[in-house]
């Protein structure tokens, strides 16, 4: 089944030049500069989820005409099989549509790639060159090889304290845009709030905010979603070993970002933990935080990591 993208809020609203992108100045020159000379180097755009490195990337090749072809690193079960058919098949070919000079493939989240993958890519960067030019997106460059990280231009897509403001009120300002096009109504202290919350993942803010929005109407009821991560309960089922009520509270705070999720835990276990046990329960967290990168259910993953720190570790 395909999503209707006339439907989703943050595929409808988004933006298709650089210039609509909501990013600081100096980013926007560089890739200002490669729509300039007419010329794109491989890339790796690094940054925050939902800061908009992927829109950034289909949007250069929509200015340039050039033949653009997505895939998703997160897609790890098929990933490896589209690599080696579609991407080569495209990539090897020579473009009769295209007004640029050369292909792109776009490799959404490549963090989430294996060693393996990243090696069979940056074979791929090499042997392609003349045809097609390389995409990397991903959240943590720490997590692609060197040989692949050092054959592309990297561009990170950092907010410095000075930028902030600046760039969360011209999101403010689409944001209002777009609930004016959409029909709905909003407590301009509550949007404020949510981008504050969010910063600076605007996707996020989008889909936070087209999902309350349904009745037509954004009030102060969104904020009641946006609680940061409680861990206090979850504190006391775990040194209970309370089984059912520690997979109820993972299934409840899904909708949050894994990452943030065992961060809170991590700040929580201090308190809670006797002092003999807390350098394993760093490792466990630790562990468990690189590895939901790479995993199909981040429930399960979750769960591993509270259930080795309940059984392994004492509270006291």
């Amino acid at each position: 089944m395909t999503l209707d993208r006339d439907f989703i809020w943050v595929e409808k609203y988004r933006p298709k030049t650089i210039d609509e992108c909501i990013l600081p100045e100096r980013i926007k020159k560089t890739f200002n500069d490669f729509l300039e000379k007419g010329e794109l180097p491989n890339m790796l755009l690094s940054g925050p989820p939902g800061i908009g490195k992927t829109t950034v990337a289909k949007a250069l090749c929509k200015q340039m005409g050039l033949d653009s072809y997505v895939i998703n690193g997160s897609d790890e079960g098929r990933f490896l099989d589209t690599v080696r058919n579609q991407a080569k098949s495209f990539a090897s070919t020579v473009s009769l549509t295209s007004r640029g000079k050369h292909k792109v493939i776009i490799i959404d989240e490549a963090d989430n790639t294996t060693h393996d993958v990243q090696l069979l890519l940056r074979a791929n960067v090499e042997q392609f060159y003349k045809n097609c030019r390389f995409i990397f997106t991903c959240n943590y460059k720490n997590r692609i090889i060197e040989p692949l990280h050092s054959r592309c231009t990297v561009i990170d897509f950092i907010v410095d304290g000075k930028e902030k403001q600046t760039i969360a009120a011209s999101f403010f300002k689409r944001l209002n845009e777009i609930l004016h096009l959409e029909n709905v109504t909003a407590d301009k202290k509550v949007l404020a709030q949510v981008i504050q919350t969010h910063f600076p993942d605007w996707r996020r803010v989008l889909n936070e905010c087209q999902r309350y929005a349904a009745g037509g109407e954004i009030d102060t009821g969104l904020l009641s979603k946006l609680v940061d991560v409680n861990t206090k309960e979850l504190m006391q089922y775990l040194s209970k070993k309370d089984f059912p009520n520690v997979r109820k509270w993972i299934v409840q705070n899904l909708d949050n970002d894994p990452n943030t999720i065992l961060r809170n835990i991590y700040d929580s276990l201090y308190n809670e933990l006797k002092p003999s046990t807390i350098p394993h329960a760093v490792l466990v967290v630790a562990k468990y935080q690189y590895q939901s990168a790479f995993v199909a259910d981040q429930e399960i993953n979750l769960l591993a990591a509270m259930t080795e720190i309940m059984m392994e570790c004492e509270f006291k």
